[in-house]
């Protein structure tokens, strides 16, 4: 991995019981890779000022005294480094922008399941994913393995970006022994195919060459379902740890008005946390939107 990171993970923090999951994720990653985690609250603005008039300086005192056990309680019990903080603006903008600015290693952050003061979490992971150029982890109601993410799907697609993916994978792999099931789609097209074999043989070489666990498996290309649909449905028939996939690049060979595969995995995975990163751009055959 070339890029250079200030290796801290945030972790957004809403108060429910969400919580606890994502930081089950981030306090794995963080003993896996000598990762510090930074606790991370964002006030949006006309929530202070419609429930809290005149008493904003008091409310961020109680957030920001409950921001400072929760990091006490993470770092005495796992013997890691952690710190917090306390913003104000849209939760998604904000987020977004400080692990941008700052170069994080990652941002893992909850989905759905929120109420009350928690709907900054849930009604914004998807929206963070857009704006983020970090890669995230939006995990929903399960906590990680306790041996971390040993199995990661990968679906792979006609792009050149989704060849990126591999060094992630690699990155991945090395660290949690992981092995990676590579999903990819048949086509009756001769040119798309040929496409799709060459991303295959690039990604399955670097893999090999880092001495990475995986294997390949081909989904045949339906009207009557979508890729996302049968990638979701594949890794929750082996049990996967984690779903890997590139942000805006990729699409069904059938699919074009649907939705992206990023954003329906996101959307439909319950279980499955879902890792997504966003490319690097490159020149050549690749879908835009």
């Amino acid at each position: 991995m070339q890029r250079k990171t200030n290796n801290k993970i945030l972790v957004p923090i809403d108060f429910s019981d969400l919580n606890s999951i994502a930081l089950s994720h981030a306090i794995k990653v963080a003993q896996t890779y000598g990762n510090e985690i930074m606790l991370i609250h964002v006030m949006e603005n006309n929530a202070i000022k419609s429930l809290f008039v005149g008493e904003d300086n008091v409310m961020k005192e109680f957030v920001k005294t409950k921001l400072e056990e929760m990091a006490a309680k993470i770092t005495t019990e796992n013997k890691l480094k952690v710190g917090f903080l306390v913003a104000e603006g849209k939760p998604y903008k904000t987020i977004a922008q400080l692990a941008n600015d700052e170069n994080y290693d990652s941002i893992i952050m909850g989905s759905h399941g929120a109420s009350g003061m928690g709907q900054i979490v849930g009604s914004n992971a998807s929206r963070t994913i857009q704006y983020s150029e970090v890669p995230i982890v939006v995990v929903k109601n399960s906590s990680i393995n306790e041996k971390g993410y040993k199995k990661v799907v990968m679906p792979i697609d006609l792009s050149l970006e989704t060849r990126q993916k591999a060094e992630w994978a690699i990155h991945l792999g090395t660290k949690f022994d992981s092995e990676i099931v590579i999903l990819y789609e048949n086509s009756e097209d001769q040119y798309l195919h040929s496409r799709i074999i060459a991303n295959l043989r690039e990604v399955t070489g670097k893999l090999e060459a880092s001495k990475v666990k995986y294997q390949s498996i081909e989904i045949e290309d339906s009207i009557a379902t979508n890729f996302a649909t049968e990638t979701l449905a594949k890794a929750n028939e082996i049990d996967a740890d984690l779903i890997l996939v590139m942000t805006h690049t990729e699409k069904s060979l059938g699919e074009m008005i649907i939705g992206t595969l990023t954003q329906q995995l996101v959307n439909k995975s319950q279980n499955i946390p879902v890792m997504c990163i966003h490319p690097k751009e490159v020149e050549g055959f690749t879908y835009s939107y």
